[in-house]
């Protein structure tokens, strides 16, 4: 794995995230575009992906880096992302694809996903991602193969911290486990309805418990600190080690 950075480069990227005046402007864009939706302003190849596109950018950049066999992801909703997460594995070339899964997959988007030129790459189960039925079939599915985890279905912290156990063991030493919408932590209360997610209940409060009992993994510094704008600080994690190692 190549790093195309320059040390100067990352310099200034740890400059830029000490700036607090930027942190401060941009966590102030995060809270009033919540209220637009702005997440859902986005397509990916034609499929609606609900993204800060900043994480897109830091998502490809790392599929380009690594070169993962398997994306693995929970939660598909419209099936953007993993599109999104096909066609950059497409890219790469060789046997690679996209697994994802769902409780509920809505007939027409299962129907949209499959008719899509990237369904050939795209593999989805439905169920909950934390039955331990589930996560064997998906386990069956990786096979052993260089595997990148995307978490974003439930966002309680209860749920994260499940799925956390049960998938962080597909991603060997140099690969990444992100976990979307620890901004929830941060995030203005009025922004999040009645769901039962927020602060102290969020899927930050299941990394942060995750870091403190697998010392596998670190947050990224480089991703938790460029992106600005994004949904998952401190949820772009690498594994140092293989598992069991």
């Amino acid at each position: 794995m190549t790093d195309p950075h320059d040390p100067k480069d990352l310099a200034l990227i740890r400059k830029m995230g000490s700036d607090r005046e930027l942190l401060a402007a941009f966590k102030r864009a995060y809270d009033l575009s919540t209220r637009y939706r702005y997440t859902y302003n986005w397509t990916w190849l034609g499929r609606p992906v609900i993204q800060f596109p900043q994480d897109l950018m830091a998502i490809q950049e790392i599929i380009w880096r690594t070169k993962p066999a398997v994306v693995v992801e929970t939660g598909i909703a419209h099936g953007g992302s993993l599109v999104f997460s096909a066609s950059i594995l497409a890219l790469l070339g060789g046997d690679r694809e996209a697994i994802g899964v769902d409780i509920d997959i809505r007939t027409h988007n299962r129907v949209a996903i499959e008719s899509h030129p990237m369904a050939d790459r795209i593999t989805m189960f439905e169920g909950s991602s934390v039955d331990g039925a589930m996560a064997d079939r998906v386990r069956e599915r990786v096979a052993g193969r260089p595997a990148m985890v995307i978490l974003d279905s439930n966002h309680t912290a209860d749920h994260v911290a499940q799925e956390l156990a049960l998938y962080a063991p597909l991603v060997q030493a140099g690969h990444y486990l992100i976990v979307l919408d620890t901004s929830i932590e941060h995030a203005d209360p009025a922004s999040l309805g009645d769901r039962p997610w927020r602060a102290g209940n969020s899927p930050m409060t299941a990394v942060e418990g995750f870091l403190r009992s697998d010392n596998r993994f670190v947050v990224d510094e480089e991703y938790d600190t460029k992106l600005l704008l994004s949904e998952a600080p401190r949820g772009y994690l690498r594994a140092e080690r293989n598992p069991g190692a």
